[in-house]
């Protein structure tokens, strides 16, 4: 005779264990809704413009008299706000002042300038997301492929065009070492991709500052620690001509995130990376390798955050400085974040988020506006983008004590 199992029995058995509701709710952090992200970056937008409002000198002065004549301090704060933001885009999509049709364009060159690393290493990220990894070392990673890429833009001296696929082959090569390096150690010991890959940050860090001292990386005749600059042959062709910063490299982002999108929405690799990040056990139990998954997707993350630090080399600075990644690093995994760890969703985060670097600067020179008003923006886009999963986590955790 067969045991019956009461509704409350059904209940505790069924219910999952709380690492795997934890790992549910780092899922729906990942891959939420596109509607989720909007709303995102419109209430961070809008708390942006009330932390603009209350900050203005002329919101404060009409404030000491607000009750006997409250329009005014609405009217001030909605001047204070609107001001900036339309500064904002002015300085990163259209520039109304220009004298020409490429002097109206070109902030939105810029934005694009400045997306291209940002889209790059964004992709690396939400490679590695969507494979359950929590990628923090895309800094590091494009540190490295930037170094490589430019011994050889400066070192080897090659025809054009066989140069910059040298040069773009070295980046790629140096950060799809430096992320292997922490997929093969999580396969092998288990430890945790977060911690290794902070640590490596500090290590490329401090590598690529040591290297600029040495004979073969400094250049010469300089005490700076700055590298000779690369090659003609080795560097990005400008895609609208010399009087825009916009170079090839964008070209190269796009294609980027087409072969993203075609590996893990069309190729079996890309199946079987989706799967592992999903659930790892049931992707076991199918015959997929989890640790040999780690391995590759921290290889392919981190040779897109590599051909990030390349950009930055042949596109835009043509030399490498311990400051050649810039926050490019850390800004992709709020790109990765925002964009849902989509490919084309990267793609548009990370030309926001070029918007708002290019745009910020003139922002500031235009109305007084802070520029670090733009970091608090991107923070509130993050908060809002990880805040509702967390909230539900959080609450059925408390559902699961209380029971």
């Amino acid at each position: 005779m067969s045991a019956t199992t009461t509704p409350a029995q059904t209940d505790q058995v069924s219910a999952p264990p709380p690492t795997e509701l934890a790992a549910g709710s780092h899922r729906r952090t990942l891959l939420g809704s596109t509607l989720q992200s909007v709303l995102a970056v419109v209430v961070a937008l809008i708390l942006g413009g009330l932390l603009i409002a209350v900050t203005n000198e002329d919101v404060r002065e009409a404030a000491g008299y607000f009750f006997a004549r409250p329009g005014d301090t609405l009217t001030a704060m909605w001047q204070a706000a609107s001001s900036a933001y339309v500064a904002m885009f002015h300085g990163a999509v259209y520039n109304p002042a220009g004298a020409t049709l490429a002097d109206k364009l070109y902030p939105l060159t810029e934005t694009l300038t400045v997306a291209t690393p940002l889209i790059l290493a964004g992709l690396g990220v939400a490679l590695a997301f969507r494979a359950g990894l929590f990628n923090i070392g895309a800094q590091g990673q494009i540190l490295i492929g930037a170094t490589l890429a430019a011994w050889v833009g400066f070192s080897w001296h090659l025809p054009a065009g066989i140069h910059l696929l040298a040069v773009m082959a070295a980046g790629a090569l140096g950060g799809a070492l430096w992320g292997g390096i922490v997929g093969l150690i999580k396969a092998r010991t288990g430890a945790h991709e977060v911690i290794l890959t902070i640590m490596l940050n500090y290590v490329a860090l401090n590598l690529v500052a040591w290297l600029l001292t040495l004979p073969g990386f400094q250049r010469e005749g300089s005490s700076n620690p700055i590298s000779p600059p690369v090659d003609q042959t080795a560097m990005f062709p400008k895609l609208l001509g010399d009087q825009f910063r916009l170079h090839w490299g964008f070209v190269l982002a796009v294609l980027a995130t087409v072969a993203v999108s075609w590996l893990l929405n069309r190729s079996t690799v890309g199946f079987e990376l989706r799967a592992v990040g999903a659930t790892p056990r049931a992707a076991r139990t199918a015959g997929i390798s989890v640790t040999r998954g780690f391995v590759v997707v921290m290889l392919l993350a981190g040779l897109l955050a590599g051909l990030a630090g390349t950009a930055q080399v042949s596109g835009t600075e043509h030399s490498l400085t311990a400051g050649i990644a810039a926050s490019f690093g850390f800004d992709a995994i709020t790109v990765a974040l925002l964009g849902r760890s989509t490919p084309w969703g990267t793609f548009f985060a990370g030309i926001l988020y070029g918007a708002f670097r290019a745009g910020g600067v003139t922002m500031q020179s235009m109305t007084g506006t802070n520029v670090d008003i733009v970091l608090v923006v991107q923070s509130l886009i993050v908060l809002f983008v990880a805040l509702p999963p967390l909230f539900t986590f959080a609450t059925r955790r408390s559902q699961e004590v209380a029971a």
